[in-house]
């Protein structure tokens, strides 16, 4: 799939997904809506209105609040890419939260994944 067709991907589509992958491990969607929190500055909340809005996923990381500066610590790979290598900034976001919440599903804890 090109970066473009992932870009404009209803977000709520991708949320759902998210939700019912780390669900399926036994986790949270509470927990899901921290990890995004953390990464993006969007409130539970807003990331609730987000999810029944049609945004895209592009638009959903280029009006996040205050993407966390600690974020750029997340290394390892995703989909066989290592996070490092990426050089589009959007993909490098979404791969960053694709990271966390393969950490999740895993059943790293929430401290850990956060921090």
């Amino acid at each position: 799939m090109s970066n473009e067709k992932i870009y404009e991907m209803p977000f709520s589509k991708i949320y759902l997904l998210l939700v019912n992958k780390v669900i399926r491990k036994g986790r949270t969607k509470e927990e899901v809506d921290e990890v995004i929190s953390w990464l993006t500055g969007y409130s539970q909340n807003e990331i609730e209105l987000l999810a029944e809005r049609h945004i895209t996923y592009r638009e959903f990381f280029q009006n996040a609040p205050e993407l966390n500066e600690n974020r750029k610590q997340i290394k390892g790979t995703i989909c066989g890419i290592r996070i490092e290598d990426i050089e589009d900034p959007l993909m490098k976001e979404i791969r960053y939260l694709d990271k966390l919440i393969d950490e999740l599903a895993k059943g790293k804890s929430i401290d850990k994944i956060v921090k």
